[in-house]
């Protein structure tokens, strides 16, 4: 927990903008009545994820001072949607406070080029720190298993978000260097988005991101080792998530479809946090 000598967060308005990851799949709310809700894609619940949890710390340590959030992440979203129509909207909020992260969708597609993308980035960030508010930026997982394909575009794309955040004095909140995220029980059953614990360990990845104590100084250790599972499991499994998990997405890419299609933003208005209900 946060000591007595730690400065109070100096934002009183965040928004988050983005896609599934800063949606908060698949780390769900309880539902209304406080009964757990189904774990990975099964989930029908509204998502947390570390947007929200972030927004938690920043509203914990401001304590009687002012705090208001805003979520406009939409899952399925490519990193122009986000900004074309994200990036408006939540300027017209006025937040001091904006972490922009996208491109994940982008480097799954087979022609993307890091180097652009990352162009189209600076220009947002440009914007929006053009009137005065801070942004947080996060670099790409480090990936493994069947998305072990992508290493090298998500390193040049990294790399030209360091040097973003260089030039333009934004914050960075370091996912490839979260050494808890390259156990496989921070995923979820789509193995691309985290569990309820990955989430809380971004959480905190996004407070050191921002120049402050984590919640938790040892969000980043290693789970206690598990056995591995045998052959015959692991095909069964990677059977089942390519039945369950690649076929669909493969057919979303081929009728140019989406997860996000006809979803509206989870928190579409800055709302005093915590709010009341949730």
């Amino acid at each position: 927990m946060t000591s007595p000598s730690t400065p109070t967060p100096r934002w009183s308005r965040y928004v988050a903008i983005g896609d599934s990851f800063s949606e908060g799949l698949w780390d769900p709310y309880p539902h209304t009545d406080g009964t757990p809700v189904a774990a990975g894609t099964a989930s029908d619940g509204v998502q947390r994820g570390w947007t929200d949890r972030l927004a938690d710390h920043l509203a914990e340590r401001r304590g009687d001072a002012p705090f208001e959030y805003a979520n406009l992440a939409i899952r399925g979203r490519k990193l122009r949607q986000i900004i074309a129509a994200q990036v408006p909207e939540a300027l017209a909020m006025e937040p001091d406070l904006v972490s922009l992260v996208g491109g994940g969708n982008d480097i799954l597609r087979p022609q993307v080029d890091p180097h652009g993308l990352s162009a189209v980035l600076e220009r947002a960030v440009v914007q929006i720190r053009s009137t005065g508010a801070d942004v947080l930026l996060a670099t790409g997982f480090r990936t493994a298993g069947p998305l072990n394909w992508t290493q090298g575009r998500v390193g040049i794309y990294n790399a030209n978000i360091w040097s973003i955040a260089r030039r333009h004095g934004a914050f960075v909140l370091d996912t490839w260097g979260l050494q808890g995220l390259q156990d496989w029980r921070m995923w979820s059953d789509d193995r691309i988005h985290l569990t309820d614990e990955g989430h809380r360990r971004v959480a905190n990845a996004a407070l050191v991101g921002l120049g402050l104590e984590p919640d938790d100084p040892a969000f980043d250790a290693p789970l206690d080792a598990a056995p591995s599972p045998r052959l015959r499991q692991r095909l069964q499994a990677d059977a089942q998530w390519a039945r369950v998990h690649v076929a669909p997405w493969v057919r979303r890419r081929i009728t140019g479809t989406s997860s996000g299609d006809g979803r509206l933003a989870k928190w579409a208005e800055p709302t005093v946090w915590p709010p009341s209900e949730r």
